[in-house]
């Protein structure tokens, strides 16, 4: 588990990589818990609030940069 205070840490650039990784291994466990093959069911958790904590620092770095 990464905290918000280590995302504000990284660039957007890397915020939106991690972004990319999580919203792909977000898409697999989908397919994995359809067919039945989803093992580590409390990672879907784990990964869509990492997505959510993700979207957060990057709408507030966007805020502080507009201003």
């Amino acid at each position: 588990m990464t905290l918000a205070a280590d995302h504000r840490a990284k660039t957007p650039d890397q915020l939106k990589e991690q972004l990319v990784s999580l919203k792909k291994e977000q898409f697999n466990m989908r397919f994995q818990k359809a067919s039945g093959q989803l093992e580590n069911t409390s990672r879907v958790r784990e990964v869509r609030r990492e997505i959510a904590r993700i979207k957060t620092v990057l709408g507030q770095k966007a805020q502080t940069a507009a201003k």
